[in-house]
């Protein structure tokens, strides 16, 4: 298959890429670095042409509330009237795990707009809501840090590892449209808090991290069941302690 993917040169990008590359399949990197920038529109329509699939792993540059949701909007608007335009039969879009209860942030609310946009855009699609990121949880807890200490709500929360996620968004890339939501998530559960305890006593980090059930995570309160996924999830191999390893021994 051709297939583009839209923020090809991004964490999750760059590795789908090459995972498809692998597989055989043609797969065209598209971002700003390669001309292309779906805010504006510059570069999409011959991004596009002969692509069967196109995947948009994109984030927005500035996550400030009406700069996010001014990005997804019109990225998305452009992303689908290019992909009709061009005669392509998938679009795939990466999500997060329970973007619809996180509402109360600005973040959140652009995802979900994106997320309407597509289903109503007319082109066959799925979407790929995976939970937290391994690779994040450093960017959690310096968002979460107040006056030197991290100040985190105990909720569950089943994060996985940026590699898994690409494997995720690839198989659904080539397979047919579901028009509806899959769910990818790890193999293990925790507190956010413990989450984010680990992750920082590994990286000696001395930080404390603080148990506040009224902490907000990036705007949004959280109670036992946002941050997990549904029954139906896919879950993945790749358990936190093994990431740590890995990236420990890769110098990273």
């Amino acid at each position: 298959m051709q297939i583009v993917v839209i923020g090809g040169t991004g964490l999750i990008g760059a590795k789908l890429v090459r995972r498809l590359a692998g597989h055989g399949h043609t797969a065209i990197a598209a971002s700003p670095s390669s001309g292309v920038d779906t805010l504006t529109g510059d570069g999409l329509a011959q991004a596009l042409t002969g692509a069967e699939v196109v995947v948009d792993v994109s984030n927005a540059p500035s996550f400030a509330d009406r700069a996010v949701l001014e990005f997804f909007r019109t990225s998305t608007a452009n992303i689908l009237a290019a992909a009709a335009a061009a005669g392509v039969g998938h679009l795939v879009a990466l999500s997060v795990v329970g973007t619809e209860r996180l509402a109360a942030s600005g973040y959140f609310r652009a995802k979900i707009a994106q997320e309407e946009l597509i289903r109503q855009g007319g082109l066959p699609y799925s979407i790929v809501q995976a939970t937290q990121f391994f690779e994040f949880v450093a960017s959690i807890a310096d968002a979460a840090t107040m006056a030197g200490a991290v100040r985190l709500a105990p909720a569950p929360v089943q994060p996985i590892a940026a590699d898994d996620v690409a494997a995720a968004v690839g198989v659904t890339a080539v397979a047919a449209p579901v028009a509806g939501i899959v769910e990818v998530a790890g193999p293990e559960q925790f507190r956010l808090d413990e989450l984010v305890r680990r992750h920082l006593a590994r990286r000696g980090d001395p930080r404390p991290v603080v148990v506040d059930p009224q902490a907000r995570y990036f705007g949004a309160r959280l109670d036992e069941r946002t941050l997990l996924p549904g029954p139906g999830a896919l879950l993945a191999r790749t358990r936190f302690e093994d990431w740590q390893a890995l990236t420990a021994a890769a110098g990273r």
